[in-house]
């Protein structure tokens, strides 16, 4: 579906599905293409993966074809965000994550990185960043060439109704922070209130970057995030300020969401 009033070369490349359906194919195709590519050239798959729907949107991975043309062995697993709460509760993005997906398809255990769920939400964020300089050291993810972060292969997130993405809210503090690579939130407005986060310029300096929302209860936060010529008040909206470069970037929308981004027909 075509949008009008929007510049590509900011926003990214933008896929509007009729169904839900639909939506999650694509999604399923997009990752599994990106993950052979990505083996191929690097011999590993890093992806980042938020909370909320996301699992359940990237459901078609754990069915046929791609539970056996994925080479999973070769996938690393890590949260952008996490609940600071043990593997085992039912708020942990880890357990709806391996319930929902890994545990389905022949990925390594151990390639799954989640955090120290015994340590507070400050030392697990510490200790979530000091994993993941390790593995950029073995190159298991790339390095950023031009700044001092690490470089996910994907880093999936969904985007929340007030425009938030990972755990990282609009209005909060952390969106200014700049040299953590992952950092801690106690005060979340949304239950639970402690979790780790990645950091905007660890999200920014991905290889590729997608961005899921479904439900025209998001097409309002939407139209601000998405359309050009909204209001200054907007610009500080944590989606928006996801730019990783127009080519690395992703949107996967259903009919729904996007409602609110067809603008006036343009001129021939």
């Amino acid at each position: 579906m075509a949008v009008s009033g929007i510049d590509p070369k900011r926003t990214g490349e933008l896929r509007i599905h009729e169904t839900l359906d639909e939506l999650r194919t694509d999604l399923a195709d997009y990752i599994a293409e990106l993950s052979e590519v990505t083996v191929k050239e690097r011999g590993v798959f890093s992806l980042a993966i938020s909370g909320g729907c996301i699992i359940d949107t990237m459901g078609k991975l754990c069915e046929a074809p791609y539970n056996k043309t994925v080479d999973w062995a070769k996938w690393h697993v890590f949260w952008a965000d996490e609940r600071v709460v043990a593997k085992s509760h039912p708020d942990s993005n880890y357990k709806l994550a391996k319930d929902g997906l890994f545990s389905k398809v022949p990925i390594i255990p151990s390639h799954m990185h989640s955090i120290n769920d015994n340590l507070s939400s400050e030392e697990a964020a510490n200790e979530y960043e000091f994993v993941i300089r390790q593995l950029v050291k073995t190159r298991v993810i790339s390095a950023s060439e031009v700044c001092d972060c690490p470089k996910f292969d994907l880093i999936l997130l969904e985007i929340g109704h007030d425009g938030h993405i990972a755990s990282l809210f609009p209005g909060h503090t952390l969106l200014d922070e700049k040299d953590e690579w992952v950092t801690f939130i106690t005060d979340s407005p949304i239950a639970p209130p402690e979790r780790i986060t990645f950091t905007l310029p660890v999200i920014n300096s991905a290889s590729n970057v997608a961005l899921v929302a479904t439900g025209e209860d998001k097409s309002e936060v939407l139209q601000s995030i998405v359309n050009d010529g909204v209001e200054p008040d907007c610009n500080s909206l944590p989606a928006k300020m996801v730019q990783p470069g127009s080519s690395n970037l992703v949107w996967f929308l259903d009919k729904a969401a996007a409602l609110k981004l067809q603008g006036p027909p343009t001129s021939e």
